[in-house]
Protein backbone atom coordinates (compact mmCIF):
# COMPACT_ATOMS: atom_id res chain seq x y z
CA UNK A 1 0.00 0.00 0.00
CA UNK A 2 3.18 2.39 0.66
CA UNK A 3 4.80 3.30 -2.10
CA UNK A 4 7.59 1.61 -3.73
CA UNK A 5 10.71 2.65 -1.68
CA UNK A 6 13.08 1.95 -4.48
CA UNK A 7 11.20 4.77 -6.56
CA UNK A 8 12.80 7.25 -4.14
CA UNK A 9 16.06 5.60 -3.28
CA UNK A 10 15.21 4.72 0.27
CA UNK A 11 17.66 2.15 1.77
CA UNK A 12 15.56 0.04 4.01
CA UNK A 13 16.56 -3.62 6.30
CA UNK A 14 15.03 -6.66 4.38
CA UNK A 15 12.89 -9.04 6.42
CA UNK A 16 16.61 -11.88 6.59
CA UNK A 17 18.46 -8.46 7.34
CA UNK A 18 15.98 -7.34 9.90
CA UNK A 19 15.84 -10.84 11.90
CA UNK A 20 19.61 -11.16 11.90
CA UNK A 21 19.62 -7.76 13.83
CA UNK A 22 16.70 -8.52 15.99
CA UNK A 23 18.13 -12.49 17.05
CA UNK A 24 21.39 -10.66 17.73
CA UNK A 25 20.12 -8.24 19.93
CA UNK A 26 17.56 -10.42 21.79
CA UNK A 27 20.41 -13.10 22.57
CA UNK A 28 22.35 -10.59 23.91
CA UNK A 29 19.30 -9.90 26.53
CA UNK A 30 18.75 -13.79 26.50
CA UNK A 31 22.55 -14.00 28.32
CA UNK A 32 23.24 -10.30 30.12
CA UNK A 33 19.66 -9.33 31.32
CA UNK A 34 19.15 -9.73 34.98
CA UNK A 35 15.91 -10.77 36.17
CA UNK A 36 14.21 -7.54 36.91
CA UNK A 37 10.73 -8.86 39.22
CA UNK A 38 10.85 -11.25 41.55
CA UNK A 39 7.28 -12.20 39.96
CA UNK A 40 9.17 -13.81 37.10
CA UNK A 41 11.20 -16.02 39.46
CA UNK A 42 8.65 -17.47 42.34
CA UNK A 43 5.57 -17.48 40.34
CA UNK A 44 6.87 -18.98 36.65
CA UNK A 45 10.48 -19.99 36.88
CA UNK A 46 9.98 -21.53 40.53
CA UNK A 47 6.84 -23.31 39.44
CA UNK A 48 8.81 -24.56 35.59
CA UNK A 49 11.60 -26.03 37.71
CA UNK A 50 9.24 -27.89 39.96
CA UNK A 51 7.67 -29.32 36.95
CA UNK A 52 10.81 -30.94 35.69
CA UNK A 53 12.28 -31.65 38.66
CA UNK A 54 9.67 -32.18 41.47
CA UNK A 55 11.25 -28.78 43.63
CA UNK A 56 10.63 -25.63 43.30
CA UNK A 57 8.77 -22.39 45.35
CA UNK A 58 5.16 -21.85 45.46
CA UNK A 59 3.35 -18.50 45.64
CA UNK A 60 -0.10 -18.24 46.66
CA UNK A 61 -1.31 -17.57 43.31
CA UNK A 62 -0.54 -21.38 42.54
CA UNK A 63 -2.72 -22.40 45.48
CA UNK A 64 -5.95 -23.75 44.77
CA UNK A 65 -7.70 -22.20 46.77
CA UNK A 66 -6.63 -19.31 44.69
CA UNK A 67 -5.98 -20.67 41.50
CA UNK A 68 -4.82 -17.47 39.55
CA UNK A 69 -2.06 -18.58 37.00
CA UNK A 70 -2.54 -20.86 34.65
CA UNK A 71 -0.21 -24.43 34.17
CA UNK A 72 -0.83 -24.61 30.30
CA UNK A 73 1.01 -21.18 30.20
CA UNK A 74 4.01 -22.75 31.94
CA UNK A 75 3.87 -25.73 29.67
CA UNK A 76 4.74 -24.11 26.55
CA UNK A 77 7.92 -23.54 28.23
CA UNK A 78 8.58 -26.39 30.39
CA UNK A 79 8.18 -29.04 27.03
CA UNK A 80 11.38 -27.36 25.09
CA UNK A 81 13.26 -27.23 28.08
CA UNK A 82 12.02 -30.90 29.26
CA UNK A 83 12.93 -32.51 25.53
CA UNK A 84 16.73 -30.59 25.72
CA UNK A 85 17.04 -31.60 29.32
CA UNK A 86 16.27 -35.17 28.31
CA UNK A 87 18.60 -35.12 25.08
CA UNK A 88 21.55 -33.63 26.29
CA UNK A 89 21.81 -33.86 30.16
CA UNK A 90 22.97 -30.52 30.55
CA UNK A 91 23.35 -28.74 33.91
CA UNK A 92 20.10 -26.72 34.97
CA UNK A 93 22.09 -23.07 34.83
CA UNK A 94 21.94 -24.39 30.64
CA UNK A 95 17.95 -25.26 31.11
CA UNK A 96 17.93 -21.87 32.16
CA UNK A 97 19.62 -19.77 29.47
CA UNK A 98 18.38 -22.27 27.14
CA UNK A 99 14.48 -20.96 27.49
CA UNK A 100 15.89 -17.62 27.50
CA UNK A 101 16.97 -18.03 23.90
CA UNK A 102 14.01 -19.86 22.87
CA UNK A 103 11.89 -16.79 24.05
CA UNK A 104 14.47 -14.68 22.42
CA UNK A 105 14.46 -16.52 19.02
CA UNK A 106 10.55 -16.46 19.28
CA UNK A 107 10.63 -12.82 20.11
CA UNK A 108 12.68 -11.94 17.32
CA UNK A 109 10.44 -13.27 14.46
CA UNK A 110 7.15 -11.90 15.58
CA UNK A 111 9.49 -8.44 15.73
CA UNK A 112 10.32 -9.43 11.97
CA UNK A 113 6.90 -10.10 11.29
CA UNK A 114 5.82 -7.15 12.80
CA UNK A 115 8.27 -4.79 11.12
CA UNK A 116 7.41 -6.19 7.35
CA UNK A 117 3.62 -5.22 8.06
CA UNK A 118 4.51 -1.90 9.32
CA UNK A 119 6.41 -1.04 6.14
CA UNK A 120 3.20 -2.44 4.38
CA UNK A 121 0.76 -0.14 6.41
CA UNK A 122 2.97 2.56 7.18
CA UNK A 123 6.16 2.71 5.07
CA UNK A 124 9.37 2.44 4.98
CA UNK A 125 10.41 4.88 6.44
CA UNK A 126 8.51 4.46 9.77
CA UNK A 127 9.19 0.89 8.80
CA UNK A 128 12.95 0.96 9.13
CA UNK A 129 12.91 3.60 12.13
CA UNK A 130 10.82 1.22 14.46
CA UNK A 131 12.91 -1.16 13.67
CA UNK A 132 15.28 0.73 15.03
CA UNK A 133 13.99 1.53 18.19
CA UNK A 134 12.99 -2.03 18.78
CA UNK A 135 16.63 -3.38 18.73
CA UNK A 136 18.06 -0.20 20.59
CA UNK A 137 15.29 0.38 22.68
CA UNK A 138 16.19 -0.80 26.21
CA UNK A 139 12.31 -1.61 27.50
CA UNK A 140 12.81 -4.17 24.42
CA UNK A 141 15.78 -5.61 25.78
CA UNK A 142 14.34 -6.12 29.60
CA UNK A 143 11.15 -7.39 28.36
CA UNK A 144 12.34 -9.48 25.18
CA UNK A 145 13.38 -12.58 26.95
CA UNK A 146 11.87 -12.22 30.68
CA UNK A 147 9.61 -15.49 31.48
CA UNK A 148 5.85 -13.21 32.25
CA UNK A 149 2.78 -13.63 30.73
CA UNK A 150 3.04 -9.55 29.56
CA UNK A 151 5.91 -10.88 27.37
CA UNK A 152 4.01 -13.07 26.25
CA UNK A 153 1.06 -11.02 25.55
CA UNK A 154 4.43 -8.50 24.02
CA UNK A 155 4.83 -11.24 21.43
CA UNK A 156 0.78 -11.71 20.76
CA UNK A 157 0.83 -8.05 20.24
CA UNK A 158 3.41 -8.56 17.71
CA UNK A 159 1.13 -10.99 15.61
CA UNK A 160 -1.77 -9.58 16.18
CA UNK A 161 -1.23 -5.92 14.86
CA UNK A 162 1.16 -7.67 12.37
CA UNK A 163 -2.16 -9.52 11.10
CA UNK A 164 -3.92 -6.89 10.97
CA UNK A 165 -1.80 -4.54 8.97
CA UNK A 166 -2.04 -7.57 6.57
CA UNK A 167 -5.37 -7.69 6.87
CA UNK A 168 -5.26 -11.50 8.19
CA UNK A 169 -8.31 -10.44 10.42
CA UNK A 170 -8.61 -14.05 11.51
CA UNK A 171 -5.14 -14.92 12.48
CA UNK A 172 -5.04 -10.85 14.57
CA UNK A 173 -8.23 -12.54 16.51
CA UNK A 174 -6.89 -15.76 17.05
CA UNK A 175 -3.49 -14.26 18.43
CA UNK A 176 -5.49 -11.53 20.72
CA UNK A 177 -8.03 -14.41 22.16
CA UNK A 178 -4.55 -16.63 22.90
CA UNK A 179 -2.90 -13.78 24.38
CA UNK A 180 -5.97 -12.64 26.66
CA UNK A 181 -6.53 -16.66 27.92
CA UNK A 182 -3.20 -18.09 28.02
CA UNK A 183 -1.25 -15.49 29.44
CA UNK A 184 -2.78 -12.22 30.45
CA UNK A 185 -6.61 -11.58 29.84
CA UNK A 186 -6.04 -7.50 29.95
CA UNK A 187 -4.22 -8.23 26.57
CA UNK A 188 -7.48 -8.30 25.07
CA UNK A 189 -7.63 -4.60 25.24
CA UNK A 190 -5.23 -3.65 22.36
CA UNK A 191 -7.28 -6.22 20.61
CA UNK A 192 -10.40 -3.31 20.75
CA UNK A 193 -9.30 -1.44 17.49
CA UNK A 194 -9.23 -4.67 15.58
CA UNK A 195 -12.79 -5.38 17.17
CA UNK A 196 -13.89 -1.87 15.61
CA UNK A 197 -12.40 -2.44 12.09
CA UNK A 198 -14.43 -5.78 11.63
CA UNK A 199 -17.29 -4.74 13.24
CA UNK A 200 -18.16 -1.26 12.16
CA UNK A 201 -15.64 -0.59 9.04
CA UNK A 202 -15.90 -3.30 7.35
CA UNK A 203 -19.29 -4.76 8.79
CA UNK A 204 -17.75 -8.51 9.15
CA UNK A 205 -19.46 -9.18 12.18
CA UNK A 206 -20.18 -12.89 11.39
CA UNK A 207 -16.41 -12.90 10.83
CA UNK A 208 -15.93 -11.80 14.00
CA UNK A 209 -17.98 -13.39 16.61
CA UNK A 210 -17.14 -16.66 14.06
CA UNK A 211 -13.18 -16.27 15.09
CA UNK A 212 -14.10 -15.24 18.71
CA UNK A 213 -16.01 -18.49 19.02
CA UNK A 214 -13.44 -20.72 17.40
CA UNK A 215 -10.49 -18.89 18.76
CA UNK A 216 -12.20 -19.10 22.78
CA UNK A 217 -12.63 -23.01 22.12
CA UNK A 218 -9.35 -23.56 20.84
CA UNK A 219 -7.52 -22.22 23.35
CA UNK A 220 -9.76 -22.06 26.38
CA UNK A 221 -11.06 -25.69 26.63
CA UNK A 222 -7.97 -27.55 26.84
CA UNK A 223 -6.29 -24.40 29.25
CA UNK A 224 -9.66 -25.73 31.68
CA UNK A 225 -9.04 -29.09 31.24
CA UNK A 226 -5.18 -28.92 32.15
CA UNK A 227 -5.33 -26.42 34.62
CA UNK A 228 -8.00 -28.11 36.30
CA UNK A 229 -6.20 -31.57 36.21
CA UNK A 230 -3.20 -29.72 37.75
CA UNK A 231 -5.43 -27.87 40.25
CA UNK A 232 -7.67 -30.94 41.58
CA UNK A 233 -10.41 -28.95 40.80
CA UNK A 234 -12.67 -26.77 37.97
CA UNK A 235 -10.40 -23.83 37.14
CA UNK A 236 -10.91 -21.08 34.36
CA UNK A 237 -7.39 -19.05 35.35
CA UNK A 238 -8.48 -16.00 33.26
CA UNK A 239 -11.92 -15.62 35.46
CA UNK A 240 -9.93 -15.73 38.58
CA UNK A 241 -7.15 -12.89 37.93
CA UNK A 242 -9.68 -10.87 36.55
CA UNK A 243 -12.16 -11.09 39.43
CA UNK A 244 -9.06 -10.72 42.09
CA UNK A 245 -8.19 -7.73 40.00
CA UNK A 246 -11.75 -5.63 39.38
CA UNK A 247 -13.47 -7.14 42.03
CA UNK A 248 -11.54 -6.83 44.92
CA UNK A 249 -8.32 -4.14 46.22
CA UNK A 250 -5.81 -7.29 45.94
CA UNK A 251 -3.29 -5.97 43.86
CA UNK A 252 -3.15 -2.20 46.23
CA UNK A 253 -1.15 -4.56 48.98
CA UNK A 254 1.43 -4.68 46.81
CA UNK A 255 2.16 -1.09 46.41
CA UNK A 256 1.18 1.85 44.85
CA UNK A 257 2.84 4.44 42.73
CA UNK A 258 2.91 7.71 41.80
CA UNK A 259 1.40 9.03 38.75
CA UNK A 260 4.50 9.91 37.43
CA UNK A 261 6.09 6.32 37.62
CA UNK A 262 5.36 5.30 34.24
CA UNK A 263 6.69 8.12 32.80
CA UNK A 264 9.65 7.63 34.32
CA UNK A 265 9.93 4.32 33.25
CA UNK A 266 8.81 5.43 29.83
CA UNK A 267 11.52 7.74 29.21
CA UNK A 268 14.45 5.32 30.81
CA UNK A 269 13.23 2.40 28.93
CA UNK A 270 12.80 3.98 25.45
CA UNK A 271 13.72 7.56 26.11
CA UNK A 272 12.93 10.64 23.02
CA UNK A 273 10.87 7.38 21.29
CA UNK A 274 8.73 7.55 23.75
CA UNK A 275 8.49 11.21 24.19
CA UNK A 276 7.92 11.52 20.96
CA UNK A 277 4.77 8.24 21.70
CA UNK A 278 3.57 10.66 23.82
CA UNK A 279 3.17 13.57 21.54
CA UNK A 280 2.44 11.91 17.70
CA UNK A 281 -1.45 12.40 18.00
CA UNK A 282 -0.48 16.30 18.36
CA UNK A 283 2.36 16.29 15.73
CA UNK A 284 -0.39 13.89 13.57
CA UNK A 285 -2.43 16.53 13.91
CA UNK A 286 -0.30 19.55 12.74
CA UNK A 287 0.67 17.70 9.70
CA UNK A 288 -2.46 17.26 9.28
CA UNK A 289 -3.30 20.34 8.76
CA UNK A 290 -0.49 22.47 7.73
CA UNK A 291 1.58 20.01 5.29
CA UNK A 292 0.71 19.42 1.81
CA UNK A 293 0.48 15.79 0.55
CA UNK A 294 -1.28 12.94 -1.22
CA UNK A 295 -4.07 11.59 0.09
CA UNK A 296 -2.99 7.75 2.16
CA UNK A 297 -3.96 5.20 -0.25
CA UNK A 298 -7.70 3.86 0.53
CA UNK A 299 -7.26 0.58 1.60
CA UNK A 300 -4.54 1.93 4.53
CA UNK A 301 -6.44 2.25 7.90
CA UNK A 302 -7.23 5.08 9.16
CA UNK A 303 -4.36 6.84 11.24
CA UNK A 304 -7.04 7.07 14.51
CA UNK A 305 -7.56 3.16 14.33
CA UNK A 306 -4.24 1.74 13.50
CA UNK A 307 -2.31 3.58 16.40
CA UNK A 308 -5.05 3.39 18.68
CA UNK A 309 -4.17 0.53 21.17
CA UNK A 310 -1.29 2.05 22.71
CA UNK A 311 -3.30 5.15 23.87
CA UNK A 312 -6.15 2.83 24.72
CA UNK A 313 -3.68 0.56 26.96
CA UNK A 314 -2.17 4.19 28.28
CA UNK A 315 -5.63 5.10 29.16
CA UNK A 316 -6.70 2.31 31.37
CA UNK A 317 -2.71 1.70 33.03
CA UNK A 318 -1.56 4.97 33.70
CA UNK A 319 -4.62 5.61 36.01
CA UNK A 320 -4.19 2.47 37.93
CA UNK A 321 -2.53 3.31 41.47
CA UNK A 322 -0.80 -0.40 41.68
CA UNK A 323 1.80 0.31 38.73
CA UNK A 324 4.53 -2.13 37.82
CA UNK A 325 6.80 -2.51 34.78
CA UNK A 326 6.19 -5.39 33.20
CA UNK A 327 2.67 -4.16 32.85
CA UNK A 328 3.79 -2.07 29.84
CA UNK A 329 5.15 -4.58 28.10
CA UNK A 330 2.62 -5.41 25.94
CA UNK A 331 2.79 -2.47 23.96
CA UNK A 332 6.35 -1.92 23.70
CA UNK A 333 6.21 -2.42 20.51
CA UNK A 334 3.52 0.42 19.53
CA UNK A 335 5.87 2.58 21.42
CA UNK A 336 8.61 2.17 19.21
CA UNK A 337 6.27 2.16 16.26
CA UNK A 338 4.17 5.34 17.47
CA UNK A 339 7.73 6.77 18.08
CA UNK A 340 8.77 5.73 14.91
CA UNK A 341 5.57 8.12 13.00
CA UNK A 342 6.44 10.62 15.25
CA UNK A 343 10.11 11.25 14.02
CA UNK A 344 8.27 10.77 10.59
CA UNK A 345 5.58 13.92 11.07
CA UNK A 346 8.78 16.33 12.97
CA UNK A 347 10.89 15.54 9.08
CA UNK A 348 7.42 16.60 7.13
CA UNK A 349 7.45 19.74 9.54
CA UNK A 350 10.53 20.36 9.12
CA UNK A 351 10.97 20.22 5.93
CA UNK A 352 8.10 22.65 5.02
CA UNK A 353 8.85 25.16 7.62
CA UNK A 354 12.18 24.73 8.76
CA UNK A 355 14.49 23.99 6.10
CA UNK A 356 15.80 25.58 3.10
CA UNK A 357 13.58 24.84 0.18
CA UNK A 358 15.69 23.56 -2.87
CA UNK A 359 15.49 25.35 -6.27
CA UNK A 360 13.71 22.45 -8.59
CA UNK A 361 14.70 22.57 -12.32
CA UNK A 362 12.47 22.50 -14.56
CA UNK A 363 10.81 19.57 -15.60
CA UNK A 364 12.63 17.52 -12.59
CA UNK A 365 10.78 15.84 -9.98
CA UNK A 366 10.33 17.33 -6.52
CA UNK A 367 12.29 16.51 -3.92
CA UNK A 368 11.27 14.18 -1.41
CA UNK A 369 11.43 15.14 1.96
CA UNK A 370 12.93 12.19 3.02
CA UNK A 371 16.30 13.26 1.06
CA UNK A 372 16.39 16.77 2.81
CA UNK A 373 15.91 15.39 6.26
CA UNK A 374 17.83 12.58 6.45
CA UNK A 375 20.30 14.20 8.65
CA UNK A 376 17.86 15.01 11.05
CA UNK A 377 16.66 10.97 10.70
CA UNK A 378 20.01 10.03 11.57
CA UNK A 379 20.68 11.92 14.40
CA UNK A 380 17.24 11.24 16.31
CA UNK A 381 18.10 7.48 15.45
CA UNK A 382 21.66 7.62 16.93
CA UNK A 383 20.73 9.96 20.01
CA UNK A 384 18.08 6.86 20.77
CA UNK A 385 19.94 3.84 20.08
CA UNK A 386 22.95 5.30 22.36
CA UNK A 387 21.03 6.03 25.03
CA UNK A 388 19.19 2.69 24.71
CA UNK A 389 22.45 0.69 24.93
CA UNK A 390 23.98 2.93 27.66
CA UNK A 391 21.03 2.09 29.53
CA UNK A 392 21.17 -1.64 28.93
CA UNK A 393 24.80 -1.16 30.18
CA UNK A 394 23.97 0.80 32.78
CA UNK A 395 21.37 -2.54 34.08
CA UNK A 396 23.81 -4.80 33.49
CA UNK A 397 26.68 -3.08 35.35
CA UNK A 398 24.39 -2.19 38.42
CA UNK A 399 22.50 -5.21 38.84
CA UNK A 400 24.06 -8.30 37.27
CA UNK A 401 25.83 -9.82 40.65
CA UNK A 402 23.07 -11.76 42.33
CA UNK A 403 23.51 -14.25 38.94
CA UNK A 404 26.81 -14.17 38.63
CA UNK A 405 27.06 -14.85 42.85
CA UNK A 406 24.82 -17.47 42.45
CA UNK A 407 26.62 -19.02 39.47
CA UNK A 408 29.64 -19.09 41.88
CA UNK A 409 27.71 -21.49 43.81
CA UNK A 410 28.16 -24.01 40.77
CA UNK A 411 31.23 -23.50 40.54
CA UNK A 412 31.76 -24.82 44.25
CA UNK A 413 29.86 -27.47 43.94
CA UNK A 414 32.43 -28.94 40.89
CA UNK A 415 35.26 -28.00 42.83
CA UNK A 416 34.52 -29.43 45.91
CA UNK A 417 32.65 -32.41 44.60
CA UNK A 418 29.44 -31.35 47.10
CA UNK A 419 26.86 -33.41 45.32
CA UNK A 420 25.77 -35.74 47.66
CA UNK A 421 22.76 -36.24 49.58
CA UNK A 422 23.19 -34.20 52.44
CA UNK A 423 21.22 -31.05 52.12
CA UNK A 424 23.16 -27.59 52.06
CA UNK A 425 21.21 -23.86 53.08
CA UNK A 426 21.48 -21.41 51.17
CA UNK A 427 20.42 -18.45 53.06
CA UNK A 428 18.91 -14.88 52.18
CA UNK A 429 17.39 -12.25 54.04
CA UNK A 430 16.62 -8.78 52.71
CA UNK A 431 17.72 -10.02 49.36
CA UNK A 432 15.19 -12.57 48.64
CA UNK A 433 13.39 -10.70 45.64
CA UNK A 434 17.07 -10.91 43.99
CA UNK A 435 16.76 -14.95 43.69
CA UNK A 436 17.18 -15.71 39.99
CA UNK A 437 15.41 -19.19 41.08
CA UNK A 438 16.53 -22.91 41.83
CA UNK A 439 18.08 -23.56 38.26
CA UNK A 440 20.93 -21.42 39.50
CA UNK A 441 21.25 -23.90 42.21
CA UNK A 442 23.38 -26.80 41.59
CA UNK A 443 21.70 -30.00 42.77
CA UNK A 444 18.30 -31.34 44.32
CA UNK A 445 20.51 -31.32 47.95
CA UNK A 446 20.77 -27.66 47.48
CA UNK A 447 18.14 -25.28 49.47
CA UNK A 448 17.22 -21.98 49.14
CA UNK A 449 15.95 -20.76 52.84
CA UNK A 450 14.81 -17.45 53.90
CA UNK A 451 15.85 -15.03 57.08
CA UNK A 452 14.01 -12.83 58.52
CA UNK A 453 14.45 -9.34 57.13
CA UNK A 454 12.20 -5.44 57.06
CA UNK A 455 9.62 -7.23 54.75
CA UNK A 456 7.06 -7.72 56.26
CA UNK A 457 5.07 -9.78 53.14
CA UNK A 458 4.37 -13.08 52.70
CA UNK A 459 7.11 -15.10 51.59
CA UNK A 460 6.98 -18.27 49.15
CA UNK A 461 7.07 -21.70 50.25
CA UNK A 462 8.07 -25.07 48.30
CA UNK A 463 5.41 -26.57 46.50
CA UNK A 464 4.84 -30.25 48.42
CA UNK A 465 7.14 -33.17 47.51
CA UNK A 466 4.08 -35.95 47.45
CA UNK A 467 3.08 -36.76 43.54
CA UNK A 468 -0.13 -34.63 43.25
CA UNK A 469 1.71 -31.22 44.77
CA UNK A 470 0.39 -28.89 42.31
CA UNK A 471 -3.26 -29.99 43.97
CA UNK A 472 -2.17 -29.81 48.01
CA UNK A 473 -3.80 -26.43 49.41
CA UNK A 474 -0.51 -25.46 51.20
CA UNK A 475 -0.39 -24.20 54.86
CA UNK A 476 0.22 -20.78 56.16
CA UNK A 477 -1.18 -19.42 52.88
CA UNK A 478 -3.03 -16.31 52.36
CA UNK A 479 -4.08 -13.88 49.50
CA UNK A 480 -3.69 -10.68 51.76
CA UNK A 481 -0.07 -10.54 52.05
CA UNK A 482 0.81 -11.22 55.10
CA UNK A 483 3.70 -12.02 56.99
CA UNK A 484 4.02 -16.10 57.57
CA UNK A 485 6.42 -16.09 60.52
CA UNK A 486 6.87 -19.72 59.55
CA UNK A 487 8.61 -19.32 56.07
CA UNK A 488 11.92 -17.76 58.47
CA UNK A 489 15.07 -20.19 58.82
CA UNK A 490 17.70 -20.32 61.70
CA UNK A 491 20.83 -18.35 60.65
CA UNK A 492 22.85 -21.04 62.57
CA UNK A 493 22.15 -23.27 60.22
CA UNK A 494 22.92 -21.84 56.78
CA UNK A 495 25.86 -23.07 55.24
CA UNK A 496 25.82 -20.07 52.67
CA UNK A 497 24.52 -16.63 53.11
CA UNK A 498 23.95 -14.37 50.19
CA UNK A 499 23.51 -10.66 51.52
CA UNK A 500 24.03 -7.04 50.27
CA UNK A 501 26.67 -5.28 52.06
CA UNK A 502 25.38 -1.26 52.38
CA UNK A 503 27.06 -0.73 55.50
CA UNK A 504 23.82 -0.23 57.25
CA UNK A 505 22.11 -2.40 59.92
CA UNK A 506 18.69 -3.23 61.89
CA UNK A 507 17.80 -6.51 64.39
CA UNK A 508 16.17 -7.77 61.52
CA UNK A 509 18.65 -7.69 58.99
CA UNK A 510 22.50 -7.30 60.50
CA UNK A 511 25.40 -6.93 58.64
CA UNK A 512 26.24 -10.53 57.97
CA UNK A 513 29.19 -9.45 56.27
CA UNK A 514 30.89 -7.76 58.98
CA UNK A 515 30.62 -10.96 61.19
CA UNK A 516 34.15 -12.41 60.41
CA UNK A 517 33.63 -15.15 63.37
CA UNK A 518 30.48 -17.19 61.53
CA UNK A 519 31.06 -15.66 58.11
CA UNK A 520 33.53 -15.43 55.09
CA UNK A 521 33.38 -13.66 52.13
CA UNK A 522 34.06 -16.08 49.50
CA UNK A 523 32.99 -13.88 46.34
CA UNK A 524 32.39 -10.08 45.89
CA UNK A 525 30.49 -8.46 43.26
CA UNK A 526 30.04 -4.90 42.98
CA UNK A 527 25.99 -3.85 42.94
CA UNK A 528 24.96 -0.10 42.27
CA UNK A 529 24.23 1.86 45.77
CA UNK A 530 21.37 3.57 44.07
CA UNK A 531 20.78 5.77 46.74
CA UNK A 532 24.06 7.33 47.28
CA UNK A 533 24.99 7.52 42.49
CA UNK A 534 24.11 10.42 40.93
CA UNK A 535 20.24 9.76 39.58
CA UNK A 536 21.72 10.40 35.46
CA UNK A 537 24.80 8.76 35.57
CA UNK A 538 23.28 5.04 37.21
CA UNK A 539 20.02 5.30 34.73
CA UNK A 540 22.67 5.79 31.45
CA UNK A 541 25.85 4.11 31.80
CA UNK A 542 28.35 6.79 30.21
CA UNK A 543 32.03 5.36 30.30
CA UNK A 544 34.34 6.93 33.24
CA UNK A 545 31.28 9.37 34.08
CA UNK A 546 29.67 6.60 35.61
CA UNK A 547 31.81 5.07 37.32
CA UNK A 548 33.16 8.73 38.65
CA UNK A 549 29.61 9.48 39.93
CA UNK A 550 27.96 6.38 40.95
CA UNK A 551 28.50 4.28 44.17
CA UNK A 552 28.78 0.54 44.16
CA UNK A 553 28.02 -1.55 47.68
CA UNK A 554 29.65 -5.47 47.60
CA UNK A 555 27.05 -8.30 46.47
CA UNK A 556 28.91 -10.83 48.85
CA UNK A 557 28.71 -15.05 48.94
CA UNK A 558 29.61 -15.55 52.18
CA UNK A 559 30.29 -19.26 53.61
CA UNK A 560 29.37 -20.22 57.28
CA UNK A 561 32.80 -21.13 59.28
CA UNK A 562 30.82 -24.32 60.26
CA UNK A 563 31.13 -25.49 57.12
CA UNK A 564 33.58 -28.13 57.80
CA UNK A 565 34.15 -29.84 53.86
CA UNK A 566 35.49 -26.64 52.42
CA UNK A 567 38.93 -24.82 53.23
CA UNK A 568 37.12 -21.57 54.43
CA UNK A 569 40.69 -20.42 55.11
CA UNK A 570 42.33 -21.05 51.63
CA UNK A 571 39.27 -20.41 49.54
CA UNK A 572 39.84 -16.66 49.67
CA UNK A 573 38.07 -13.47 48.28
CA UNK A 574 37.35 -13.43 44.73
CA UNK A 575 35.94 -10.64 42.63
Amino acid sequence: MAPNPADMGIIYPTGDIAFKVLLSARFCAAIWSHITDCDETFNYWEPTHYLLFGKGFQTWEYSPDYALRSYMYLLIHVIPAWAYHKLLQPNRLLIFYFTRCLLGLLCAACEVYFYKSVCREFGVQIGRVTLAFMVFGAGMFISSTAFLPSTFSMYMCLVSMGAWFHRKYELAVFTTALSAFLSWPFAALLGVPIAIDMVFYRKEVFKFVQWSCISTAIVLIPMVKMDSSYFGRLVVAPYNIIHYNIFSHGPDLYGTESWTFYFINGFLNFNFAFIGALLMPFLLILVWGLVPSKPRHAGCLPYVLSLLPLYLWMAVFFFQPHKEERFLFPAYPLVCLCGAVAVDCVQKLCYRFALPRPRQRSGSAPRHYLHSTAPLLAVAVAVCAALGVARALALYNGYHAPLDVFMELNSLNAEYNMASKKTINVCMGKEWHRFPSSFFLPGDNWQLQFLQSEFRGQLPKPFSSQHNGTAIIPSHMNNLNKEEPSRYFDVNQCHFLVDLDLGVETEREPNYSQQKNQWTIHKSIPFLNAAKSHQFFRAFYVPYFSNLYCTYASYNLLISSKLKFLNVENSGTKR
